[in-house]
């Protein structure tokens, strides 16, 4: 019944044995990803972005300024002299709270009179909303433990009072599924631009292609145009859904949205004309597309906090395509961002775009020209 399996398992060892890359790669891959993902992935939010609008200027204000840093969870990286400019921050993405000291605060705490503070809270990410909220009162309840004990009052003397923006319910559908449809899409035009140039190779059609008069770059560009097509379509499908089944509308402007998708997906497939470059076989293009899959759901702030992961992990983010877009559809769906608070991730995905193109087009042309 097992007759020939000896010779068969020996035989599998002689072609493993004479592929040592792929040999290093499945035992190694492995470790690098336990280790890069264990000291990336933590639950427990640090280092928010926080802007200060403070109008009390003394040393009491900036006291508590420098408590709320003390904490770990919260990091200022912007001051505004004004209202405006706070909500601006938060709705630009760079800052995840505001904090306002009113003009008496100080006068108010020597008086031993409740002095109230502003928190405005970004909601369209609900980990970090909740997270901000619960920190801020438990400092703020130390704060005035510490001035009960000086002067014997019972009054409060820090009330902090948390706001929450854009999504008040705390909805997690709200932050979920907007980063859904950017997994999705970059999921999607991957892997369907990776496998259908590596098929093109395994029947030998693409390099048929390749010497007829055809150039090369009006060549990688009809292959990608037809899923630049679909890629379109998907993302109006997928926004549908969203609205109609969970509830989640766009409160910003959808005619930006449609001009920023087509900037996304042509970083996305560049990845996959990239992957083709490596991969000889179709199932070579699907492993390696899990390799770029992972980081994108694990690093890219879909579900952790970027702003809580190890210095050495986070340069890690700045090259996943998915990370900028994620800002940009939380920004306009839920946020309300125009063109002047998303230019900056629009910009940077567009170069990352163009780089990962150019990796792609040179190895396309090294490996088939």
């Amino acid at each position: 019944m097992l007759r020939g399996l000896r010779a068969v398992a020996a035989k599998e060892i002689i072609h493993v044995r004479r592929d040592p890359a792929a040999l290093a790669i499945s035992i190694l891959l492995p470790m690098v990803q336990l280790t890069i993902f264990g000291y990336a992935l933590d639950t427990d939010v640090k280092h928010i972005r926080t802007a200060v609008y403070d109008l009390d200027h003394r040393p009491a204000s900036q006291q508590f300024i420098q408590r709320l840093e003390a904490t770990r969870y919260y990091k200022v990286v912007e001051r505004v002299n004004s209202d405006q400019a706070l909500r601006q921050a938060i709705v630009a993405g760079r800052a995840k709270v505001g904090v306002k000291l009113p003009p008496d605060y100080s006068e108010k705490l020597l008086r031993g009179e409740s002095a109230q503070v502003l928190m405005l809270v970004d909601g369209s990410d609900s980990q970090v909303a909740f997270k901000a909220q619960t920190t801020a009162v438990f400092l703020a309840t130390n704060m005035a433990i510490e001035k009960l004990s000086a002067r014997g009052s019972v009054s409060v003397p820090i009330d902090v009072r948390p706001r929450v923006l854009f999504n008040p319910d705390m909805r997690s559908a709200n932050f979920f599924v907007p980063g859904l449809v950017g997994l999705i899409l970059q999921i999607v035009t991957t892997m369907l631009t990776a496998l259908s140039i590596v098929r093109e190779k395994e029947q030998g059609t693409l390099e048929q292609l390749l010497v007829t008069p055809v150039d090369k770059l009006a060549l990688m560009l009809g292959k990608l145009a037809p899923y630049a097509v679909l890629g379109l379509f998907e993302t109006s499908l997928v926004l549908y859904l969203m609205w109609a089944v969970f509830g989640v509308g766009i409160n910003g402007s959808l005619l930006l949205l449609g001009a920023l998708v087509p900037v996304f997906l042509f970083a996305g497939l560049g990845l996959g004309l990239m992957i083709s470059t490596f991969a000889q076989t179709q199932a070579q293009a699907f492993q390696a597309s899990f390799l770029i899959i992972l980081p994108s759901v694990l690093l890219s702030g879909f579900v952790f906090p970027r702003e809580s992961m190890p210095a050495l992990i986070y340069p890690i983010t700045t090259v996943i395509p998915v990370t900028y877009f994620l800002e940009i559809l939380r920004g306009v769906i839920l946020r309300g961002a125009g063109w002047p608070e998303l230019w900056r991730q629009a910009t940077l995905l567009l170069l990352l775009g163009a780089g990962i193109l150019t990796i792609a087009v040179a190895r396309f042309q090294k490996r088939l020209g």
